[in-house]
């Protein structure tokens, strides 16, 4: 008996419905066993057989033996030709028309079906299948016969019915035909573009051939199927693809895949759909289908690969800021703290945490480099945020010292000093040590001095001090580094600005210590350092000492050298100050003079030289200190100092004895010194010495320009008037006495509330000076012709004169009084006098001369009361202890005018008792 099995072979969407389709399947016949001779040779026989018994009830069993013969026969390499598929179906026909009846009737169909399809006549093979399953519904070919419709139905476009006859297949779990008809089914009702009816066949398809069998696989391959299972499975992702992009995309893929089971290969429906708009260069939407699963199972094994896939794409299209925020997903949902990495093992979180680590590495590395070149702040955090989710996601990674730097460079772009230095330090000191060891430990040096310049006043010492310590160690750290001698160099000059000498010495004696050593500038800042701070601590002969060392180290040329020579002298005078404050003074001198001797050229040698003599007056060395300023005076003939020089010289010229020489500086003083005060002194004292000196006429000119530069304070200018004064009287000059005298006299009185009683006093003197030649003048006036006008000019004179012996007596001054009441006395004595004594008249004779007398005696009386009188205020001036020349005088005039009261003038206790 021949059995025949049909394999309809699954085909592709670029294949469904096609002829070549049909032309792939196969229908093997299985010989009978007892025909061993040759196919022709049987078809032969059969064929004679029929000739020979026309009504033989084999003969229905042979006309089929003949089809299948012929059918086979066609099949073979050797004989393949259309001719005998037309055998094979006349055969099939002859039999079904001669016996409609017979049992094997529907096998007959089915091979006759299959005929007309190999022959090319589709639609006949059809009616056949048709005819087949409605005359033999019972037919253990209908599952095959049903499936065969479908095939013809869709190759036919008749995609409707194609759908039914497999839904019949369907109908029947069990068959052979089952899976192959579900997939049909599927390609039927997608292209009836019912596509959502389409994709829960398809999703069958799947769920048979994946479910139980697709844990553990890749994207990439199918470890569980078998090669025929695994091109079903191709070709229905494919279709599947097809549908999801003609619906709503991955949006589509949860309603179908939400099934129990489907979750183990529902990957595989995204990475399909993904691969199918890639190849279509939909490139958003491939890159959003692999995100939907990625974001939709955030902790699927697959899901990290996904996320891959859509950077790849992004990569490759040029989508250069897709795919740079795509890493940033990805190491966001997939980092080392994620709940990927938690919720899958060690194993398959080991490739994912490779790509995370090189994405941070190229996230930090891309905004590093857009910060650089665009300098957006924006860049530049984002770098920094990635550069640390690097560092601590991976710190034992061997890129991550030069991440670490990278990152501390990009903050420092940043100006984030104080993070930069954080970062500089860590990269330098928290590693092993690296390429990088050095170079960082040294650009957080930089980063200190630019962090520095944004903080206030009141906080750069703290920072500094830090930065110091950061300094010593990279020192430390890195010996051999080109760098370390100059940074323990700057580290000392800062601890001395910062004040703190010990740390800053022993940094400054670390460069001098150094093997081999450190460059000579560098030495020379050390010894810098710790000259300054002996020199500050008051250790001048170590500064001395120490500053030499640097005098040594600087060339001839430098600019440095004087300031350093004048460090020199500096600590030479200080110890200079120093023996000075212990009372040392010729030591102190000695100190002071060595300056010159040891850094000639110093700034500081001539105060210092001043200083010297200044400790040689206190030491009284008068000698010495007169040859110092002397020596100053010649070599330092510019110097502000020489201002001090005349007066220091004149102190040691009037303590050595030498009073010309003083007065001559007193007086240079009084013209060089700015200071009123100082210059009247000066000049009064260098008068005084003059005079001490022999020097009188220097003395008379410098009380002379005393007067006429120094009117106030009043009373030494009246004195050094009344000097002259005295002067001019000594030698005679009488008009210069005079001169001065009036002068004075004015001065005094126009003196306001400066006169004193020693300017009265010496006023009251010269106003007795000033009558002097009033009174010879009246004096000098006789009573003669013409009488009347010259006893006018005699009166007039007398009457001034009178004035001016009350000016003098006003000032009172007892001495003065009794001097100006005395001459008053004696001045109306001598009118009285000079009436009586006067010419007579011409012409008077006898009697007339007589009356003339008298009455020259009554008008001469009256002032020669007055003068008793005056002589008599006088006198009583004894009671108050006064008894000058001037009184003893009035009584020997009162003696003589009141000879009968005063006659015993001698007895002046008597002449005195008498005026009580």
């Amino acid at each position: 008996m021949i059995v025949v099995a049909l394999v309809a072979c699954a085909t592709t969407p670029e294949d469904k419905g096609t002829l070549k389709s049909l032309e792939r399947r196969q229908v093997l016949v299985e010989r009978d066993a007892a025909i061993e001779a040759s196919r022709v040779a049987a078809m032969q026989a059969y064929r004679k057989f029929l000739d020979a018994a026309p009504r033989d009830a084999l003969r229905p069993e042979a006309l089929r033996r003949l089809g299948d013969l012929a059918i086979e026969g066609a099949r073979t390499e050797e004989t393949a030709g259309q001719s005998e598929f037309r055998d094979a179906i006349k055969a099939y026909e002859d039999l079904l028309r001669a016996y409609p009846r017979f049992a094997g009737n529907d096998r007959v169909l089915y091979q006759l079906a299959h005929a007309y399809e190999q022959n090319g006549d589709l639609k006949q093979s059809l009616s056949v299948l048709d005819r087949l399953v409605a005359q033999y519904p019972a037919s253990p070919h209908l599952d095959e016969a049903e499936f065969r419709r479908g095939e013809l139905l869709f190759t036919l476009q008749d995609y409707p019915d194609a759908e039914n006859a497999y839904r019949k297949v369907l109908a029947h779990e069990d068959s052979p035909y089952y899976e192959r008809a579900l997939y049909m089914h599927g390609w039927s009702l997608f292209k009836q573009a019912r596509l959502d009816e389409g994709l829960r066949s398809f999703f069958v398809v799947l769920d048979r051939k994946l479910i139980g069998r697709d844990r553990g696989a890749t994207l990439e391959d199918f470890p569980a199927l078998s090669r025929a299972d695994r091109e079903v499975v191709e070709d229905t992702l494919r279709v599947v693809s097809l549908s999801l992009a003609n619906l709503q995309g991955p949006e589509t893929i949860p309603i179908h895949a939400s099934a129990p089971g489907r979750q183990e290969y529902e990957f595989r429906i995204y990475q399909h759909l993904a691969q199918l708009y890639e190849k279509q260069e939909r490139v958003k939407d491939a890159a959003d289908t692999f995100n939907a699963f990625a974001r939709r199972y955030p902790t699927h094994p697959q899901a990290p690969l996904m996320q891959a896939k859509v950077i790849q794409l992004y990569q490759n299209a040029g989508f250069a800021t897709l795919a740079i925020e795509t890493k940033k997903e990805y190491v966001v949902r997939y980092g080392v703290a994620s709940d990927f990495r938690r919720a899958n093992t060690v194993e398959a979180y080991d490739p994912v945490m490779r790509h995370v680590q090189t994405h941070l590495e190229e996230l930090a590395r891309h905004y590093h480099a857009a910060a650089q070149k665009n300098k957006k702040s924006e860049d530049y955090q984002e770098a920094i945020h990635w550069y640390r989710t690097h560092l601590e996601s991976f710190p034992q990674a061997p890129q991550a010292p030069a991440m670490n730097f990278l990152l501390a460079e990009l903050l420092f772009e940043d100006k984030h000093f104080l993070e930069a230095i954080a970062e500089y330090e860590r990269t330098a000191y928290y590693y092993p040590r690296h390429a990088k060891t050095a170079d960082a430990g040294y650009a957080a040096l930089l980063a200190y001095t630019q962090y520095e310049k944004q903080l206030p006043a009141e906080k750069v010492r703290a920072v500094r001090l830090t930065a110091v310590a950061s300094a010593l160690r990279f020192a430390q750290v890195n010996p051999q580094d080109g760098r370390a001698p100059g940074v323990l160099t700057d580290s000392a000059e800062k601890l001395y600005a910062l004040n703190v000498p010990e740390r800053a010495i022993a940094a400054a004696q670390r460069v001098l210590a150094l093997t081999p050593p450190a460059a000579r500038e560098l030495r020379r800042t050390a010894w810098t350092v710790i000259a300054h701070i002996e020199f500050e601590r008051g250790a001048y002969d170590k500064s001395e000492r120490s500053y030499q060392e640097v005098l040594a180290l600087t060339p001839p040329s430098a600019p440095t050298r004087a300031g350093i020579s004048d460090r020199v002298a500096a600590s030479i005078y200080k110890q200079g100050e120093q023996a000075r404050a212990a009372g040392q003074l010729s030591a102190a001198a000695d100190h002071f003079l060595r300056v010159g001797r040891v850094v000639p050229t110093s700034s500081i040698r001539a105060n210092a030289e001043f200083d010297a003599a200044a400790a040689l007056i206190a030491a009284k060395d008068w000698a010495g200190s007169t040859r110092v300023l002397e020596d100053f005076r010649k070599n330092h003939p510019n110097h502000p100092l020489q201002a001090e020089v005349p007066a220091k010289l004149a102190v040691a010229y009037v303590e050595g004895g030498e009073p010309l020489k003083a007065a001559a500086e007193f007086e240079a003083l009084a013209v060089s010194k700015k200071d009123a005060a100082f210059s009247r002194e000066a000049l009064w004292q260098a008068a005084e010495l003059y005079e001490k000196g022999g020097r009188e006429q220097n003395a008379m000119t410098a009380y002379a320009r005393y007067a006429q530069l120094h009117p106030s304070p009043l009373e030494p200018a009246i004195e050094a008037r009344y000097r002259l004064v005295q002067y001019n009287d000594k030698h005679g000059h009488a008009t210069e006495r005079m001169t001065g005298a009036r002068a004075l006299l004015e001065v005094e009185q126009k003196g306001g509330r400066e006169r004193s009683a020693r300017t009265k006093y010496l006023g009251a003197l010269c106003a007795l000076i000033v009558v002097e030649p009033l009174d010879r003048g009246y004096r000098d006036v006789r009573l003669v012709e013409p009488l009347k006008k010259n006893l006018k000019v005699k009166k007039d004179r007398m009457q001034h004169v009178l004035e001016a012996y009350g000016v003098a007596a006003d000032y009172g001054v007892a001495e003065v009084a009794t001097a100006a009441t005395y001459r008053t006395a004696d001045l109306y004595h001598d009118f009285s006098k000079a009436l009586l004594d006067s010419q007579r008249p011409k012409g008077l004779k006898g009697e007339e001369i007589e009356q003339y007398t008298v009455l020259l005696e009554e008008q001469a009386f009256p002032f020669e009361e007055k003068a008793i009188e005056l002589h008599e205020i006088n006198v009583r001036r004894v009671r108050d202890g006064i008894y000058d020349q001037w009184v003893k005088k009035s009584i020997a005039a009162l003696g003589q005018l009141r000879p009968v009261r005063y006659a015993k003038a001698e007895k002046g206790e008597e002449v005195i008792r008498a005026l009580h």
